[in-house]
């Protein structure tokens, strides 16, 4: 119980107190704190319109979060969702050079298919390194996230361009038959859909299956992996690829339901603000869904933060990274229990101690 208490109280605490010095950071450029707040909650969640914009950068949070979440779960820390987004992104507009998909919602899956396929196996090639090679899969995954833009670039700039495009190098526009539609005519596209039902999906296989138990063991406790004989290995890589195949299906979606064809405009960093969704979900698959809407909400009120107080559409990454740091420091806070803070705030100070116990002249 105390355990769960903690689980949410202190990453509602370190997003509270992040709002709080993120109102000091702008008081100090001189703005109005209580009107920066309202206006960021009311950009996010004021309106229908916000809600259309909140929603349509949830779903791509979802995914990336679910890219750190569940090699997290394995005991991995991998941080490279952007990079399994883009080349997600770039397999689903490089499908119908390959072979021309059937125009109905087939076609449409066989391009989402690609993308997750080439994230997963972009995250996975992380995991083989940690496994096989003893490579910290922190770093590798970060710098296979540099990498994976650098190629995605020369293939968008080079081989797959569309000469059309001129001034913006992208592919190919995908067929109108092979796009991801709005739901019920709204500017809300499928791809939340499938954001919600990943993070459903994998919550419960995660839970209720004898596979999903094995990961959480090995991430756990890894000594008692090894003594009951379960494939550390093989799980740590299914980890990953399950992991990056979401963040390739995140990139397949923009392009399919957003962009229409592979561009630069691709990277916009959704996955590495899936990094932070993941840890304030403490990595847990469904609490992905919400923590996402209030972060898909924060980037969405940018554009009213510079149109009514004419601050940066940036600064909600000086939000982001305020929350990103104190969370990671509100994991020290976990392991102290109340005894122990009691004990500290009883214990007098060195200078105190000593005072007390000297004669008086």
């Amino acid at each position: 119980m105390r355990d769960t208490l903690l689980d949410i109280l202190l990453p509602i605490g370190a997003l509270v107190a992040a709002l709080l010095l993120f109102g000091l950071f702008v008081w100090f450029g001189g703005t109005s704190p209580v009107e920066t707040w309202t206006l960021l909650f009311r950009g996010a969640f004021g309106d229908w319109f916000s809600w259309q914009n909140t929603l349509q950068r949830a779903a791509p949070l979802m995914l990336t979060a679910l890219c750190v979440a569940l090699p997290a779960r394995a005991g991995l820390v991998v941080i490279g969702g952007e990079g399994a987004l883009v080349l997600g992104g770039l397999a689903a507009a490089a499908l119908p050079y390959a072979f021309a998909p059937p125009a109905n919602a087939f076609g449409t899956a066989l391009v989402c298919a690609a993308g997750a396929i080439a994230g997963g196996l972009w995250i996975a090639l992380a995991g083989a390194l940690r496994q096989y090679r003893g490579v910290n899969e922190t770093i590798s995954s970060l710098l296979l996230a540099y990498t994976a833009i650098a190629l995605f670039k020369q293939i968008v700039e080079g081989p797959l361009r569309d000469p059309a495009t001129l001034n913006k190098p992208s592919t190919r526009a995908l067929d109108e038959a092979l796009r991801i539609g709005g739901i019920a005519g709204s500017d809300v596209h499928w791809g939340l859909v499938l954001g919600v039902l990943a993070c459903v999906g994998l919550g419960l296989w995660l839970g209720f299956t004898a596979r999903g138990f094995s990961v959480r063991v090995v991430g756990g406790n890894p000594r008692t992996a090894q003594l009951v004989g379960l494939p550390a290995s093989r799980l740590i890589l299914l980890a990953c690829f399950l992991g990056g195949a979401c963040a390739g299906l995140a990139g397949a979606v923009e392009v399919a339901a957003v962009h229409t064809n592979a561009n630069a405009s691709l990277i916009v960093g959704y996955g590495y603000a899936g990094i932070l969704v993941s840890f304030i979900a403490r990595h847990n698959p469904l609490a992905i869904i919400p923590v996402a809407i209030l972060f898909g909400g924060f980037g969405a009120a940018g554009s009213l933060l510079q149109r009514r107080l004419d601050l940066p559409d940036a600064s909600v990454l000086v939000l982001q990274g305020i929350a990103f740091v104190l969370i990671l420091a509100s994991e020290a806070l976990r392991g102290i229990d109340a005894g122990t803070w009691r004990q500290r705030l009883r214990r007098p100070a060195p200078a105190t101690a000593a005072a007390a116990g000297a004669p008086s002249p």
